[in-house]
């Protein structure tokens, strides 16, 4: 049994997109769902879809590559975990890497990218960075 399902899924795109795979398989949760809406969002996946079998659900994410056959995903890495939750107020969360990166932030409006997080004045949890 998985007791973290956002790190399990970071885990499996971050080792599909290192050995090139087209696509991968994710255990499905709404939260999953929502950063992956995100990841599609920036431009860090080419898509995903929910597909169930038999009571089960999954979620197959195809992975974006450039034009060199290089992921454009450099680094996924969670940022607050099930020991050590981690909380920022709006303004702690304007920017990452320049610009070039993304955090995405559980808050009371749902789950958000920084940008959006800060555009809307609201802080929360934050689950994970990609860039």
């Amino acid at each position: 049994m998985i007791n973290d399902m956002v790190s399990d899924a970071l885990t499996r795109v971050r080792n599909a997109s290192m050995r090139g795979l087209e696509s991968t398989t994710l255990l499905h949760s709404n939260l999953v769902e929502a950063i992956l809406r995100i990841f599609k969002e920036k431009g860090y996946i080419e898509d995903y879809s929910v597909k169930e079998e038999n009571v089960k659900k999954f979620i197959n994410v195809t992975l974006k590559y450039d034009e060199n056959g290089k992921s454009v995903i450099t680094e996924v890495k969670k940022i607050s975990k099930p020991g050590r939750r981690v909380y920022k107020p709006s303004n702690e969360i304007k920017k990452f890497k320049n610009g070039y990166g993304t955090i995405v932030v559980s808050t009371s409006k749902g789950v958000l990218s920084n940008d959006e997080a800060y555009k809307l004045g609201v802080g929360g949890e934050v689950l994970c960075s990609i860039w």
